[in-house]
């Protein structure tokens, strides 16, 4: 059972929330990535943790707020909280890579409330149910032959969602936190190092043998600024809501589809204009600017590996 848009349903129905509480980081921009590949794949890795689903995020966004809260932005901070947010995941074996950008967002945003972990637990909570129900209701014998693409591609997907186990990809990892932080710190442009971007990073660099975005790499950078540029416009045009977030997300599929790019964390660029506080051409700089960089810095890595 391929419910693929039936997460554009689903973050119109966190927006919904989002208005009706008042929290606006119940819209957290990385549901649109978990939503998407779990309805997607009912049988995948993510939709099968409902429990790490729901406890990494909220994990890593404790330990981002209690940063932002003692520690200015800065290159320093920034690292210590992305550092903190991938030690977790690697302890805990947690195969939810975007609760990397739950740690990083308040302090990208300077958002200091407690309300923010429990915030992202509404969204993921919500989330973990659906993916139980939708994996009792799914049909396992319609599965594709494992000779199939799509079946070859769920193979990928499921590597991808696994924790790496071999420090190799550190390194060149490091080095990009560092210069993108750096920059993020010296220019004022905090989202250089927008938080989908770290999660779309270290998927890169720890599973660069199977990673399909790696593939087609220069497709990245279009992806990620054509995703943020429509995010920006929705909001001019419709302001923060139900419909803007929908069609963020149902524009984001449809660009990725468009490119022939498989990144599924890539769907989150979209939605950061949604909770951003008037967002314009300067987050769109941004992202196209740190794309690049991580382009560049991947490429440069790989061509020293071979």
């Amino acid at each position: 059972m391929n419910l693929e848009f039936g997460s554009v349903l689903y973050m119109g129905l966190i927006a919904l929330i989002a208005r009706l509480t008042g929290v606006e980081f119940v819209l957290f921009p990385e549901l649109g990535a978990l939503s998407h590949d779990i309805l997607k794949r009912p049988h995948g890795t993510w939709a099968r943790s409902p429990i790490m689903l729901v406890a990494t995020p909220v994990a890593t966004a404790l330990v981002g707020t209690l940063i932002t809260r003692h520690l200015a932005y800065g290159a320093l901070p920034v690292l210590l909280d992305i550092g903190a947010s991938v030690l977790m995941i690697f302890v805990s074996r947690s195969p939810i890579a975007p609760a990397i950008s739950a740690g990083l967002l308040p302090l990208t945003m300077g958002y200091r409330s407690w309300w923010y972990p429990p915030s992202i637990v509404l969204g993921t909570g919500l989330l973990a149910v659906i993916s139980v129900v939708v994996r009792r209701w799914s049909v396992q014998s319609q599965s594709p032959s494992p000779a199939s693409p799509d079946s070859v591609r769920d193979r990928v997907d499921d590597t991808m969602e696994i924790a790496p186990f071999y420090l190799g990809w550190v390194s060149p990892f490091l080095v990009l936190l560092v210069m993108l932080a750096g920059i993020a710190q010296w220019t004022g442009m905090r989202f250089v190092l927008f938080p989908p971007l770290v999660v779309i990073a270290f998927e890169m660099f720890a599973h660069p043998r199977v990673c399909p975005w790696a593939r087609r790499v220069w497709h990245l950078p279009l992806a990620c600024t054509a995703s943020a540029a429509l995010g920006v416009l929705l909001v001019a045009l419709f302001g923060v809501g139900i419909a803007g977030t929908m069609l963020s997300m149902l524009g984001s599929v449809l660009i990725l589809r468009a490119l022939d790019l498989h990144a599924p964390p890539a769907l989150a660029v979209g939605l950061l204009p949604m909770i951003i506080p008037h967002p314009d051409y300067r987050f769109v700089v941004a992202v196209l600017t740190g794309t690049i960089m991580l382009v560049g810095v991947f490429v440069c890595w790989r061509r020293i590996a071979k």
